[in-house]
């Protein structure tokens, strides 16, 4: 078992928290071995559900090309051992994608080079609204029903981060304060039932279904690696989204796996009530704890 780039669940992320650091620009997008896949699969997802992965309102095309732009000379310069460029074409995992088509969004093409999601965040007098998105892997949540809402309506399922908390304001002057040349990353983490990279909100958030096979080897961390930056022309911020997902079983695996498989436990028995019924865990998450501490007695 391979073990895992991100182990955002070994107390170094902890849930329901901001939880910012400072992202070195030069790892901003981080293409890997598994760039085929997922490119793969967004296309899939792009060609069965398009409505419900990508929209935009009229006035970003402009920040759309200024993201294109961004993700495109960020991927050819760092990491020549996945992206060629020949003219206006750039090759990557055998496909040939146009950076000037003219029938295509911008946004999309951009989400088309890498295995991330991409989101666009403009404020407005009434605060950060989502007003463009290419997003192929949601984690239990609808884009379409985001569209076009503010930060904090968008955040109004989340214990802790609606409108009028504490959080909801901390996100709001963080966006206002953002640096084009500093930009942030954060981790959130989910415990599903398999390993799927389009997770709808057809699919609870999280929720293990009834007679789910709780052994650490079916159920999966959902690890998503979240970037922000200030696009410096527009002044709107991009916000990035890239999943990984593993088998809990892979904590097992790791050099700490005892230290990991104690935090990870006190985590899911620390959730309050609302929170764990927001990640789907409340009759499940006793039992996934004791299977995790029973690595450290192994």
């Amino acid at each position: 078992m391979n073990l895992p780039l991100y182990t955002p669940y070994d107390g170094s992320a902890r849930l329901f928290t901001i939880g910012l650091g400072a992202l070195d620009p030069d790892r901003w997008i981080e293409p890997d071995g598994e760039i085929e896949r997922y490119l793969t699969e967004k296309d899939r997802v792009l060609g069965l559900h398009r409505p419900n992965v990508f929209v935009a309102e009229s006035d970003t095309q402009a920040a759309q090309a200024e993201v294109l732009a961004l993700v495109s000379d960020f991927v050819l310069r760092r990491h020549p051992e996945h992206y060629q460029q020949d003219g206006g074409t750039v090759s990557v995992s055998g496909r040939r994608i146009r950076l000037d088509d003219a029938n295509q969004p911008p946004l999309l093409t951009a989400g088309s080079l890498v295995q991330d999601d991409l989101v666009i965040m403009r404020r407005r007098d009434s605060g950060w609204h989502l007003v463009a998105g290419y997003v192929a892997f949601p984690s239990s949540w609808s884009l379409p029903e985001k569209f076009g809402r503010r930060m904090e309506d968008i955040h109004a399922p989340v214990p802790g981060f609606g409108d009028g908390t504490r959080n909801a304001g901390l996100i709001n002057r963080m966006f206002d304060n953002l640096q084009a040349d500093r930009p942030v990353f954060r981790f959130n983490w989910s415990i599903n039932p398999d390993a799927d990279l389009y997770y709808p909100a057809s699919k609870a958030h999280g929720a293990l279904p009834a007679g789910h096979d709780l052994s650490l080897e079916r159920t999966f961390a959902r690890d998503e690696r979240q970037t922000l930056r200030r696009l410096p022309v527009s002044g709107d911020i991009l916000f990035t989204i890239r999943i990984y997902n593993d088998p809990l079983a892979v904590v097992r695996s790791l050099p700490n796996a005892s230290e990991v498989a104690a935090t990870f436990a006190d985590q899911l028995e620390e959730l309050t009530d609302p929170q764990a019924e927001y990640k789907g865990l409340v009759d499940k998450r006793a039992e996934l704890a004791h299977q995790l501490r029973m690595i450290g007695t192994g």
